[in-house]
């Protein structure tokens, strides 16, 4: 019985449990096992403890206790008898009826005292079969006896003595049925949008301003299946990791598909430089400022962070200082596991192509046919994505046994070009020694060795497709579509050829619904995907900005975050994630410092772990002046697009008010809505209030919204519209290899993808040394390749590593872990 029960606990298509079972099975452990909320009988312990306490709208009452009620009319101030009414029965019925205002007494048949408190009663309810031994004469003359004995869907009660008692069983199954209404109900509400009842945790900023993770060690986050509940997520709808990280389900969108989105806000930046702009930042002082300040609901959507630049160079990504995410270890370190999923996925995918070029070198195609189509328990057949390659193939066949000797090499044959594969092997780590590594060398491989690669993690394509898919099905077939090489013929060779597909989503299916955390002041966060913005498109996913968006309500804010300089993750997000989302962005946030812009201006360089020169620590109003002109560029591109641009100045104590107030004045001048000087990474979401309120102002401000490009467009074309408006290249040129493969991937029907530039993010141009804004440059691309499953071609100006090294000191030095308290050091 019991086992039962959990299957209907769990089963989505049952909204209401009921138990008939004989007396004796009425255990607390069966009754408890009910779910609280499918108990339409209403006797488990949760249930009865609300009962109890008086939240009636929390629970239902007992359908044999609803029952008697309305056999009973006025009964304040009388006395009435439970007899032999035990158990969560009769603790309901007790509880109900004072609750009304009578008298209530309850003893057993055998009680000594039974005659006496009979004849006083005005009402008698049985709770059990009256014994033989006890007469009717026993009970009050006019007193209404009313009998709960029986079971609830028979009326076996005896009807032949005196004072015959109201049987309640017909009435009792009536209000069964009322209560499966009403727990219906109930679920068709707990299925409607829920207004939020977050409950923000308080910020005590120290100065000066401690270590980030020291920050987010002091702060006690909320257990997330509390915050969840908070922001209206059912609990079917989240699957939990530990106390402050959960998936969400992707059920959600369909729960909540017709209520309206909020505004959706995108934080870039200026053109980064080593001084750092914080835009990670901002878009969570942001959230903490609109939600625990101005009580408007918000959400951050932020990247996972790579461990590459976590144990290398840049450290962690949560944001810093009062404006983080919460707990920052966790946040850094693996999180829910979706880029080990990634690397896992990524690196099946290459194995599956070197076994595929070994096998089909070394066997017939009689041998090879056999192998891919065996026989099994004495049945031979194709599996679905092997049915599916047939119908590519023009091969409506589904016997095996029926193939000719053409079709099974037809079939068997994927003739793979080692020379064109473009799918490398991934690993989540700065590792500079696998740049170029050769493969096949052991003598099981039988000499087939080739050149290849490592790429880090979160340049896999299957990044690109976790951030950009809207559905299951939408990833299975991106990941179907990835091409991974060309065959002898210069076709494409895709995973679905390989018969990869289905196992690919089976590795991702997890990875695929976004992870809720928090903020340092109890705001929600989604943290999913990580693709790189100068490699790859460089933003979150569109799924965590979609559920997102149907959480905060119509009236609410998603702030996610672009990678780098709105010349790259800004460019990539409208041009591409815009596109697969169908999304459009209300106000674009554009973060800078006054010290980087200085460094545009002119400043000198900065050595990373050197003090800073007194350009950077002293006032110097020509310098940032000089070098706004980088922030116009990035505010002229967010025109391009149509959308309203509020500039948020980071501040630093450096800073003197003249150079705010300049920043301020040139940004507004040059189109931006408003400029606001903020202070969250000292004060928290009170030192972001200012920038909300001018974020909230501009999201109502008319939006025209266009894309820079039409797809239809020759790639060269589209090239060249973001290398000359984004860039203000005067030209570009392409080498003939890039030329060669731009003609390849249009005649191969690739040719109306968007573009995701591959290029430098420490210059507007190809040259890193550019600061500024340079003019007059023609941007050279070097070669041009295709996210085909992502659903981009990507073209490659000058040399772009798609695998970290390690510098000489690397963070990793700083890491240490508490063996005591098992507390992560060192992480920033």
């Amino acid at each position: 019985i019991v086992s039962e029960i959990l299957r209907l606990n769990e089963d989505p298509n049952v909204q209401g449990l009921a138990l008939d079972l004989p007396e004796s099975l009425y255990s607390s452990k069966v009754l408890n096992t009910v779910k609280a909320e499918k108990d339409v009988d209403g006797l488990s312990s949760v249930n009865l403890g609300r009962l109890v306490h008086g939240d009636v709208c929390d629970c239902l009452v007992p359908p044999t206790v609803c029952a008697v009620m309305e056999l009973l009319e006025d009964i304040g101030g009388k006395k009435v008898l439970l007899v032999g009414a035990r158990g969560a029965q009769g603790a309901a019925l007790q509880s109900v009826l004072q609750r009304e205002g009578a008298t209530v007494l309850s003893c057993h048949w055998k009680a000594p005292q039974l005659q006496s408190e009979l004849g006083h009663a005005d009402v008698v309810v049985f709770g059990s079969a009256k014994p033989d031994d006890v007469p009717a004469s026993w009970i009050k003359p006019g007193a209404t006896v009313i009998s709960c004995a029986g079971d609830l869907l028979s009326e076996k009660h005896d009807h032949g003595q005196q004072n015959n008692p109201a049987a309640v069983g017909s009435l009792a199954v009536a209000m069964r049925m009322q209560n499966m209404v009403k727990n219906v109900e109930r679920w068709i509400q707990s299925q409607q949008y829920r207004k939020w009842d977050l409950h923000c945790l308080k910020l005590q900023p120290l100065s000066p301003v401690p270590s980030d993770i020291e920050i987010s060690r002091a702060q006690s986050p909320k257990a997330v299946d509390v915050l969840a509940k908070e922001i209206g997520l059912l609990t079917d709808e989240i699957e939990i990791y530990g106390q402050t990280k959960a998936k969400v389900r992707l059920s959600l969108l369909e729960r909540l598909k017709d209520q309206p989105d909020g505004k959706y806000v995108l934080v870039a930046g200026i053109t980064p430089t080593p001084l750092g702009e914080g835009k990670s930042t901002v878009a969570v002082g942001l959230v903490q400022a609109l939600t625990a300040h101005l009580h408007i609901n918000s959400f951050a959507c932020l990247r996972q962070p790579s461990q590459g630049p976590t144990f290398g160079v840049k450290g962690g990504a949560a944001g810093g200082g009062y404006a983080q995410v919460i707990p920052m270890e966790e946040f850094n370190l693996h999180l829910t596991g979706d880029i080990h999923a990634i690397t896992a996925a990524n690196n099946l995918l290459a194995a599956a192509i070197d076994a595929r070029i070994l096998h089909e070198n070394t066997q017939s195609d009689k041998s090879l046919y056999n192998r891919l189509v065996p026989v099994v328990n004495g049945v031979r057949g194709f599996s679905a994505i092997q049915l599916a390659r047939l119908r590519r193939l023009g091969i409506n066949k589904t016997d095996p046994g029926t193939l000719t000797e053409e079709e099974m090499s037809k079939f068997a044959r994927l003739d793979i070009d080692p020379s064109t594969i473009t799918w490398q092997r991934v690993v989540d780590t700065n590792d500079r020694f696998l740049r170029k590594i050769t493969v096949g060398q052991a003598n099981t491989e039988k000499g087939f060795v080739r050149q290849a690669k490592f790429d880090i993690a979160v340049a896999s394509e299957i990044m690109a497709i976790l951030a950009l898919t809207t559905s299951l099905q939408d990833m299975k077939e991106r990941l179907g579509r990835v091409v991974v090489a060309n065959d002898k013929k210069g076709e494409p060779v895709t995973a679905e050829d390989l018969g990869v597909t289905g196992a690919l989503a089976v590795l991702m299916k997890d990875a695929i619904k976004p992870t809720l955390m928090q903020t340092l002041e109890g705001t929600p966060v989604f943290v999913h995907a990580g693709p790189f913005a100068n490699i790859a498109h460089g933003n979150s996913s569109v799924l965590a900005d979609k559920i997102a968006l149907k959480l905060v309500g119509e009236k609410g804010f998603v702030v996610t975050e672009a990678g780098f300089g709105a010349d790259i993750g800004m460019e990539k997000f409208f041009n591409i994630k815009c596109r697969a989302s169908g999304l459009v962005p209300s106000v674009v946030v554009i973060v800078a410092t006054v010290r980087a812009l200085k460094m545009h201006g002119g400043g000198p360089n900065v050595t990373a772990g050197a003090p800073l020169k007194k350009e950077y620590t002293e006032e110097n109003l020509q310098l940032v002046a000089d070098g706004c002109c980088n922030l116009q560029k990035q505010i002229q591109i967010a025109q391009l697009f149509g959308v309203p641009v509020v500039v948020a100045l980071n501040i630093f104590k450096t800073d003197s008010p003249a150079e705010v107030d300049l920043v301020c004045k040139i940004a507004k001048e040059s189109g931006a809505f408003d400029a606001v000087p903020c202070n969250h990474w000292s004060a928290g979401g009170k030192g972001a209030v200012k920038l909300a309120q001018a974020v909230q102002k501009a999201a109502n401000q008319k939006n025209s919204f266009k894309y820079l490009y039409n797809l239809e467009l020759p790639i060269v074309e589209k090239i060249r519209i973001i290398a000359q408006k984004v860039y203000g290249a005067q030209d570009i040129e392409l080498s003939p290899a890039a030329q060669s493969q731009v003609d390849h991937y249009t005649r191969q029907g690739f040719g109306n993808l968007p573009i995701c530039m591959a290029k430098t993010h420490l210059s507007l141009s190809h040259q890193p040394e550019r600061k500024g804004v340079p003019t007059g440059f023609i941007l050279p691309i070097s070669d041009v390749r295709a996210s085909i499953g992502a659903g981009f071609i990507y073209p490659l100006v000058g040399t772009m590593s798609t695998m970290p090294g390690l510098p000489t000191r690397a963070c990793f030095y700083d890491i240490d872990l508490d063996p005591v308290t098992e507390q992560v050091k060192g992480l920033f």
